[in-house]
Formats: structure tokens, C-alpha cells, sequence
């Protein structure tokens, strides 16, 4: 018997703590309950008043002691009070939950609660705005870390690729490439469950379609029944539910050129294409777009100005990086921005781009293209142990760095593939120095106090 009242105890324990977590600062219900109430006030107290006046002005018939007993005369009026506002209470406070929990049902994720479902977004919503410049599994890694933290992000990718599924359909159908904004959406969608492991899915080459992600095709599709492929990008991005958006960083169909130097020799040859300039195992000495200074896409600028904090970086440095900072008006955006600028280098050495490249060579081949000094941090990672892929090594640190640059350094690479960041660590690290808590950012204020 009395672990049934216990048990009944801690149930209607649970159940009104989680009633009071809707009042629970942030969320946004506070206001709006207090709207209802008052509206629900004024059309109690006007029906008041005219059920007062029947009362008062309806002769002395057989239904005025039922009248008299159901408005509870025998009973004090502060009493009378408090069981009609309770009883009024109540009722409106189920009649709003029954109404949200009806609107809400499509939206609510299965095991999570409602309340828990508004206070993310909420949460989420009023997230810092950030954009990030990259590309490959780098950039999707950072993307899955911080829409954690915040629902405000811009992804910016090349359009330069020409390799693979991407350089197919841009070659065969005239679209420009959609596989690195393909990654990019599924990794901010909402839901990486089946949807979109369906949209990464790739096809067999025996399968007629080539090794075609799928998620390429129907970006093609969108685009070629939207006419638009920015409308398409958008589409995809509510299909896969997805928290943030993904721009290219220019409409115009632009080609990677690359002079590389050769190994073993000093000779140099020019190299079009985005996919072959790894391949040569040469030393990329300079890259540049063909047609060169295009346009970049009005959103992607206005993104760029209007963010908190701007990430460029992680990605191959050469081929993911340097072409979206290659359009003039990204980097002129970059430089006027107000927002706080940080430079991710890359856990690893990239084969064919970046062969014995250190922290500090990343960071000068970028300063090459854009004005030195331009980023507020440089993060790079500290821990190099572990194994590694054949033709690859760590990207270390320079002794010296923190000379030239403010230099943030921790272990950031992933404990399973020790060749790539952890998603969660690197989003963390960068809005921890965002809010000046650790960091040569919080080391500098505090020196200046």
C-alpha cells in the first residue's frame, strides 16, 4: 500500500514539474499565456454581467433556485472566487495544451517531450549567426557540430568541383556541381536518420546511373522544375528539414586552374580542373578561376556581413578553400565584416595539395590571397597521435606561430579517424572563444583590464 502511494506521489511529482517547465524563462509562452488569460478574463467578466442581470431581472420562476444553487450563493464570494478562477484556469489551460498538442503532433520527434521539442528551437533560434567557408567531410563535420548550438548557419561552398557524380552532371547537363552543397545539407539537416542517408545514398556503377548520389539527382531535378538552381538548393534544404542554409559562393560556372610544380623536377604545368590538380602529386604554387573576378551571390554577401562569428575552414586547403575566396567580394564581405574571424586548419595533409604543409603554411598560402593579419584565431589541433592513413600526416604546429597570430590550440581531431576533427570538440572550442571564456581572445582582454 504505500508503495503505491509513493509510486502515485512521484507520478503526480513528475507530472507537475514537467507543467512548470512551459514557464521555464526562454521559451517564449509566458507572454502569450498571460494574453489568453487576460482575453478570457474580459469574456468571463462580460458574461458575468449578463448572467447577473437575468438573475437579478427574471421572475421568481421554478428555475431560479437551480440558478441559485449552480452559482453557488450559499457559499462566501472570496470562496465563490477561487473555485470559478481555478475551475476557469484549468479548463483554459487544457483547452491550450489539447490545441498545441494537436497543431504540434506532425512536428514532435518520437521519445521527446514538447516542451523539450520548443525550448531546442527556441534555443537554437536565437543562436549566434555564423557562417563557415570550406568544403568535403571537414566542413560537414564542423556543420554537424554547431547546429547544436545554433540554427543561424550559413554554409558556403565552391561550385568549382568537376569531379565524380558532380562533374558529370555539370559536364553532361549543364548544372552547376551539387556535391559539396549535397554534403552540406545533410549534414545540417535536422533528422540524419533514413531521409538522409536516402538523399547520400549513392548508386553502383552497374546500377545504369553511373555511382550518381542520389541526392545530386534530385537537386538536378529541382532545378530543372524550379528553373533556378539556388530555388533548387532551397527545396532540398525543407526537404531534408534542414537548420541553416547552404549558398554557393558564385552563380557563375567557374573552372580551378592550378600551376604545379612537378616532383623531382623544377619544371611547371598548368592544370585545369578541380579533380586533377590532386592527382599530379606536384607542388601547387597558385591557383586561380577561369573566367576570373566572378560575381558572388547576393545572399552569400549578405551572410558574410550580417554574421557573429565567420569560420573559414576546415577543407582541402587548395581546392575547397581558396575558390570561394578567390571571388573578390567574398573577400572584400570577409574583411569589412564586423564579425569575429576564425581560421580552422586542417587536422591532416591533403595528398597532391598539401605534402609537408605545417599549421603556418596553411594559414600564409590563405594570407597570400586575402590581407595578412584578417583572422582574430587561428585553431589548429595539438594532438598528433595516432594512426593514420598511408600518404598522409599531421598538420603541426609551429613553434612559433603564436608569434604572428593569436593561436588557439587543443585536441580537436576525432578519437575513431584521429585524421579528421571531431565534430562536437571543434564547435565547442569556437564558441567557447566566441564567448571570450578560454582562448587567447579571453587572454588579451584580460591582459588589456
Amino acid at each position: 500500500m504505500k508503495s503505491r502511494q509513493y509510486s502515485l506521489q512521484k507520478r503526480i511529482t513528475y507530472h507537475i514539474i514537467r507543467f512548470l517547465r512551459w514557464f521555464v524563462p526562454g521559451i517564449g509562452i509566458k507572454r502569450w499565456g498571460l494574453l489568453v488569460i487576460s482575453g478570457s478574463m474580459m469574456i468571463g467578466l462580460g458574461f458575468a454581467v449578463l448572467v447577473l442581470d437575468v438573475y437579478r431581472n427574471t421572475p421568481d420562476t421554478w428555475y431560479l433556485p437551480i440558478l441559485a444553487f449552480l452559482s453557488l450563493r450559499f457559499l462566501s464570494r472570496p470562496i465563490r472566487a477561487l473555485i470559478f478562477g481555478l475551475g476557469g484556469i484549468f479548463m483554459i489551460v487544457v483547452g491550450i495544451w489539447g490545441i498545441n498538442r494537436t497543431l504540434l503532433k506532425p512536428f514532435l520527434r518520437p521519445g521527446k517531450h514538447l516542451v523539450d521539442t520548443v525550448s531546442q528551437y527556441q534555443k537554437l533560434d536565437k543562436g549566434k549567426r555564423i557562417v563557415v567557408i570550406g568544403g568535403g567531410t571537414g566542413l560537414s563535420a564542423l556543420l554537424r557540430g554547431l547546429k547544436k548550438h545554433t540554427a543561424n548557419i550559413t554554409a558556403i561552398v565552391t561550385v568549382a568541383d568537376d569531379g565524380g557524380s558532380s562533374g558529370e552532371l555539370r559536364r553532361n547537363i549543364g548544372i552547376l556541381p551539387p556535391g559539396d552543397i549535397r554534403s552540406c545539407l545533410a549534414a545540417l539537416s535536422n533528422d540524419e536518420e533514413l531521409t538522409t542517408q536516402l538523399f547520400q545514398y549513392r548508386f553502383g556503377e552497374g546500377a545504369g546511373l553511373n555511382g550518381h548520389a542520389l541526392g545530386n539527382l534530385l537537386i538536378t531535378a529541382l532545378t530543372d522544375i524550379t528553373g533556378s538552381f539556388e530555388e533548387a538548393i532551397a527545396e532540398s534544404g525543407r526537404v531534408l528539414a534542414v537548420q541553416g542554409k547552404v549558398l554557393p559562393s558564385t552563380l557563375h560556372d567557374v573552372r580551378l586552374v592550378a600551376q604545379v610544380q612537378l616532383p623531382d623536377s623544377t619544371k611547371e604545368l598548368k592544370i585545369r580542373g578541380e579533380s586533377d590538380i590532386p592527382r599530379k602529386g606536384g607542388k601547387v604554387k597558385r591557383v586561380w578561376l577561369e573566367p576570373n573576378n566572378p560575381l558572388a551571390y547576393p545572399p552569400t554577401l549578405q551572410a558574410i556581413l550580417s554574421a557573429d562569428i565567420i569560420i573559414v575552414g576546415p577543407g582541402s586547403l587548395y581546392t575547397s578553400i581558396i575558390p570561394n575566396l578567390l571571388v573578390p567580394d567574398i573577400t572584400e564581405a570577409i574583411r569589412v565584416s564586423r564579425g569575429l574571424k576564425f581560421y580552422v586548419c586542417n587536422v591532416a595533409t591533403q595528398p597532391g595539395e598539401t605534402e609537408g604543409y605545417s599549421c603556418g603554411d596553411h594559414v600564409k598560402t590563405i594570407e597570400a590571397i586575402i590581407d595578412k593579419g584578417l583572422f582574430d584565431v587561428v585553431i589548429c589541433n595539438d594532438n598528433c597521435n595516432g594512426k593514420l592513413p598511408t600518404d598522409i600526416e599531421f598538420v603541426c604546429l609551429d613553434e612559433d606561430l603564436d608569434k604572428e597570430y593569436p593561436v588557439y590550440s587543443a585536441n580537436l581531431s576525432d578519437s575513431e579517424a584521429p585524421w579528421r576533427h571531431d565534430s562536437t570538440k571543434l564547435a565547442s572550442a569556437i564558441l567557447d572563444l566566441y564567448n571570450e571564456r578560454t582562448g587567447p581572445i579571453g587572454r588579451e582582454m584580460s591582459s588589456e583590464l
